[in-house]
């Protein structure tokens, strides 16, 4: 079966990647697949995959990728290296044959959600498949957060910056007259600053958006 090459999709778009050299194994997951509602592309080799991603492509690339572990050519943890080296962010479950499980834990241990042994169970796939399509929608919720609170810390001044840093840090209003050398009085209209700017309404949404700010 040739690879799908025109199939892929972008980030908002939810859809599992199969590289497997075995027909069977291909036809076999994405009719199991399928049958769970999930849309599906394979290919039949590690290559293929690689060739059809778009040129300089980087970041969260949407969906998730089923890959054997051992393949001819570029073997299933070889293309999740070059996947890292691509800075290409795609969850990845490994399936493996018996003897393949070091080489499987290793790549875990680089970021590959998890490694099925050959027969593996067709619900603990969907499982893992689910879990990783909700990993996936995580991480986006986060970087929208992120950016939205590096929008909002952007408004303050370098003053309401220090301030800030103080508060997260959690010393009381005294504390940071005495290290910014200001009055308590001009600490707390700094806070009131603070908190209109970024549109805090409690402290709580205050530590919120300095912690995501900074994460991002």
């Amino acid at each position: 079966m040739t690879a799908e090459s025109s199939q892929f999709r972008s980030a908002t778009q939810e859809i599992v990647y199969v590289v497997d050299d075995d027909e069977a194994v291909r036809d076999s997951l994405r009719w199991l697949l399928e049958g769970q509602g999930f849309r599906t592309t394979v290919f039949d080799s590690a290559e293929r995959f690689l060739s059809a991603l778009p040129v300089g492509m980087t970041g969260p690339m949407g969906g998730c990728l089923i890959a054997d572990v051992r393949m001819p050519g570029m073997t299933g943890t070889e293309l999740h290296d070059e996947l890292i080296r691509r800075s290409i962010q795609l969850p990845l479950i490994f399936i493996t044959g018996h003897g393949s499980v070091p080489m499987a834990v290793n790549s875990m241990k680089k970021g590959a959600v998890d490694f099925l042994e050959k027969p593996f169970n067709d619900e603990q796939l969907c499982m893992l498949v689910t879990s990783a399509f909700q990993k996936v929608r995580d991480e986006g919720s986060k970087g929208v957060l992120a950016k939205r609170a590096q929008e909002l810390l952007a408004r303050l001044t370098p003053r309401e910056e220090q301030v800030l840093d103080r508060i997260v840090a959690g010393r009381l209003n005294k504390q940071i007259a005495d290290d910014l050398d200001i009055s308590i009085k001009t600490v707390e209209a700094h806070r009131a600053n603070i908190m209109d700017k970024i549109e805090a309404r409690t402290m709580a949404d205050l530590m919120k958006t300095a912690l995501a700010g900074r994460q991002g």
